[in-house]
């Protein structure tokens, strides 16, 4: 594993103290972690639900709706399921993809991501080429499954697509997986965690297992709680400070070390998503014994 990122972490803990969009747990939202869930291959239809209730007993949607960047719920609506589907993208959609990161843009969290990434020789000052540039990182449609132009960034990583219809690939959204577990789509299996390190319902990370319309995902993982703004600054950042087809960092934000991974598909991003190492700053009292 590689070493924690300090430079990273401490970038990371300024977003994360200007995150004023973050939900806070046990107020706007509440999750109920319930059971260990168990190993099942890539693949495979049948899995053990070891979590009978939902992942999120509540959330507060007029708060959810009342925020301006969390209004990229009407993105999540937008795309096909299913990779190898060329999608098809209109004036409409455009248009709140291009309001979507304008709402971003303002925020305090991207606008301090902004100032880094110029620091660092990443990003322009000018506040139009730096739209541009988050537009091809994250909007822009590639080929990845067969040629078609079925694939961008935010899809895969905000709403989560299908290949073959044997696997979940992608889908490493709270909001969504609130959205689409509250529509009935899926199905919460139980969290992916070692024996000493058991999340609770305040962990910001998580490790889990779940189905999407009859399809399993052994193993996803997903920011809870955080606004939009933060996970793009975040993974924008890892991207644009890394050339690596992939990229694995493990940094500390607040109580919990992950490792982040982004995997870039040309200039734009192919993935990204965080992987829980421990929370409730355990690694800390590890570190002190």
């Amino acid at each position: 594993r590689p070493a924690v990122n300090q430079e990273l972490s401490t970038i990371f803990n300024e977003l994360w103290s200007l995150d004023v969009n973050r939900m806070t747990p046990g107020i706007d939202y509440t999750i109920s972690v319930q059971g260990r869930a168990s190993f099942v291959s890539q693949g495979s239809h049948t899995v053990q639900d070891h979590a009978s209730q939902p992942l999120f007993s509540n959330v507060n949607e007029s708060k959810l709706r009342n925020i301006t960047t969390f209004s990229f719920m009407t993105l999540l609506d937008n795309y096909e399921r299913s990779t190898g589907v060329t999608e098809q993208v209109t004036t409409e959609e455009l248009t709140e993809m291009d309001l979507f990161l304008d709402a971003v843009l303002e925020t305090k969290v991207m606008k301090r991501a902004h100032q880094y990434l110029v620091r660092k020789g990443q990003s322009s000052t000018d506040l139009r080429l730096f739209k541009k540039q988050l537009n091809l990182i994250w909007f822009h449609l590639y080929h990845r499954q067969r040629n078609t132009l079925d694939s961008s960034g935010f899809e895969h990583v905000f709403v989560g697509e299908t290949k073959s219809g044997t696997e979940i690939i992608g889908f490493h959204n709270w909001v969504q997986f609130y959205l689409q577990e509250k529509n009935q789509h899926l199905d919460y299996k139980g969290y992916k965690a070692r024996e000493h390190d058991l999340p609770d319902q305040d962990d910001h990370v998580l490790n889990l297992q779940f189905s999407w319309h009859g399809v399993v995902k052994p193993v996803g993982s997903a920011f809870i709680g955080t606004s939009p703004e933060f996970e793009m600054a975040v993974f924008t950042i890892v991207f644009l400070m890394n050339t690596e087809r992939s990229t694995t960092v493990v940094v500390n934000i607040d109580q919990c070390q992950m490792e982040l991974v982004v995997i870039r598909h040309g200039r734009s991003l192919g993935t990204a998503y965080p992987k829980l190492l421990s929370s409730n700053g355990r690694h800390v009292r590890q570190h002190a014994h």
